[in-house]
């Protein structure tokens, strides 16, 4: 008995020494991932101020080289918004030194139902304002690296001096009178086809739209009523982003029953790309509403909106309340701005989808996008302009393995489009998005369904769960294990299935 007794202690003793060691081995495991991960950290931020600095040197540069050749192939100058400078200090001081310098840029007035009107003065002896509240102050006014690390944040923005080139660029732009769209495309983008077809007939006045309609009903059989979906993309995407992916998932019925129209937003895809547009949040509104609510006359309307296009579909949904059934948005770009901040939310919202880093590499692709003008048009000019030769080196490849359309969702549009768009759209829906989820959650009975990955590397889960904090009646889900685009490609079967369920809830409500 006592020898069992002794062997038993034994045993249970080996144990207890066995698990503080496996104890003590899992702590030193975490130790060195976290010292890995500090590491990681500190080279990121080295190599990204390494980085970053010198683009802060080259953009000046290629601006010097762009204007250099378009006068050369196209006899023109291009207008750009580098002329623009910021002053610090606050509102008051640097105010009385633009006004002395004769152009003034003063900052929007902060309340509770968001930022007012921008409003730029030429010149201290001109009397002529103009209203810009739909352009953001992020196309002219972006801090280098340094300025930005060693800036002090307060509740006010800084003074900003705009020069004469920029206020005369956006009026122009703003006050234009119509006219017949631009023919040719400019040299450093694609004609092909496929990006340039609008161009011709009546397609410059209208979105490309993608329909698809149910099967029409077999004889003697009474038609079914249809219902309406509006399928809106994000950023640099296009329709193909639904309609290769969950549009050939739907199930029979969903395809008898509902009508599916699939946009490519202004600038985007085989959309119109004008060169003198500024591509607003008004201007995408306005063509989405001609293309589509106006032309195939609908009454009322699902929604599906992905990353850029929630603020779309929540500008829609403000605007026709009593036509929209349910609202569905995959990723939406939500910052709930700092009250220390709110005096440049623009620029909030542009550092936080744009953070300058290297890794992972598509905030560094986001980086080069929202702070480097002549740097992204080069991207443009080196991706999009050929992006028929990246699609045939990517069949060459994969030998035909794998699908191509995130080439043409990704890489058909024009440095304009995409330059204006990330700005005004995303930076500038720091003074709408707080203004539209309130009017959505007190006003409007639509059902509200969030989507979210939590591996997203561009828009973090926090953008939704701040959205769900904000309509606290939406439904909110996070895909573990899936990003910004995964959210969607490689699980199109499962997100069918509940975009079929989520219509099916809201006819039921109705």
């Amino acid at each position: 008995m006592h020898l069992a007794t002794c062997v038993w202690q034994e045993k249970k003793a080996a144990a207890a020494g066995m698990g503080a060691a496996a104890g003590e081995w899992a702590f030193s495991r975490a130790s060195v991932w976290a010292l890995l991960a500090a590491a990681g950290g500190a080279l990121n931020c080295l190599v990204s101020f390494l980085v970053f600095s010198f683009l802060d040197v080259l953009d000046p540069v290629l601006c010097v080289v762009y204007k250099v050749v378009d006068y050369a192939v196209e006899a023109e100058w291009k207008p750009c918004y580098c002329s623009a400078a910021a002053r610090e200090g606050g509102a008051g001081g640097g105010g009385g030194a633009g006004s002395a310098a004769g152009t003034l840029f003063a900052p929007p007035r902060v309340s509770a139902a968001g930022a007012g009107p921008k409003v730029v003065r030429l010149s201290s002896s001109s009397a002529n304002k103009m209203q810009v509240e739909d352009v953001s102050d992020t196309l002219y006014v972006r801090a280098s690296l340094l300025s930005d690390a060693t800036r002090k944040p307060g509740p006010s923005a800084p003074a900003l001096t705009v020069s004469p080139a920029i206020a005369e660029l956006i009026r122009g732009k703003l006050d234009r009178a119509p006219r017949p769209p631009r023919q040719a495309p400019c040299w450093s983008d694609c004609d092909c086809k496929q990006c340039h077809s609008w161009s011709t007939g009546a397609r410059s006045s209208h979105l490309y739209v993608h329909v698809q309609s149910p099967p029409p009903p077999l004889p003697l059989a009474s038609p079914s009523a249809t219902e309406a979906v509006v399928f809106i993309h994000g950023f640099i995407s296009s329709s193909v982003f639904w309609t290769e992916t969950v549009f050939p998932a739907f199930s029979p019925g969903a395809r008898s029953k509902y009508r599916m129209f699939a946009v490519d937003l202004l600038g985007f895809g085989r959309s119109p790309k004008p060169a003198e547009s500024l591509y607003t949040l008004r201007e995408h509104l306005e063509m989405i509403e001609r293309s589509v609510l106006q032309r195939y006359r609908l009454t009322s309307f699902h929604v599906v909106a992905h990353s850029l296009g929630s603020v779309l579909a929540l500008a829609l949904a403000v605007k026709y309340p009593d036509a929209v059934k349910s609202l569905t948005l995959l990723a939406p770009p939500y910052f709930p701005v700092p009250e220390e901040e709110a005096g440049a939310a623009t620029q909030y919202v542009m550092r936080r989808v744009a953070p300058r880093r290297v890794w992972p590499p598509i905030a560094f692709g986001a980086s080069m996008a929202c702070w480097y003008e002549h740097v992204s048009r080069t991207i443009c000019l080196t991706i999009c302009r050929h992006h028929r030769v990246w699609d045939r080196l990517f069949r060459i490849v994969t030998r035909n393995r794998m699908r191509t359309f995130l080439i043409e969702a990704f890489m058909c549009h024009t440095h304009n489009a995409a330059w204006h768009t990330l700005h005004n759209i995303m930076c500038l829906s720091a003074s709408k998005m707080g203004a539209y989820l309130d009017v959505v959650s007190n006003n409007l009975s639509c059902k509200v369904a969030l989507f979210h990955g939590r591996d997203d590397e561009l828009l973090p889960v926090d953008c939704t769960l701040a959205v769900g904090a904000r309509v606290p009646r939406a439904s909110v889900t996070v895909y573990d294990n899936k990003d910004h685009i995964t959210i969607v490609v490689g699980q199109e079967e499962l997100f069918a299935a509940q975009l079929e369920a989520i219509w099916t809830a809201a006819d039921h409500r109705d």
